[in-house]
């Protein structure tokens, strides 16, 4: 089972939070992301929440293409 450090990808704010409220919380709830950047996210793509960040397919190309990248060769 994957985990994760929640302390290190989340605002505090969020990090007590569960799963289910995490996806569907802005996406300035991720560290890092500020509240602008999540209205940018929302022009230019309609990302709203961590969940659509996750499920937006440029980033799962992106994604894609780096697991290529380190397990080729």
């Amino acid at each position: 089972m994957a985990s994760i450090d929640l302390d290190k990808v989340l605002d505090k704010a969020w990090a007590d939070k569960s799963l289910p409220e995490i996806l569907q919380a802005p996406v300035s709830a991720l560290k890092g992301v500020s509240d602008r950047d999540g209205e940018l996210l929302d022009e230019a793509f309609g990302v709203k929440t961590v969940a659509d960040l996750a499920e937006l397919k440029y980033v799962r190309w992106a994604q894609a293409l780096a697991v290529l990248d380190t397990t080729a060769g």
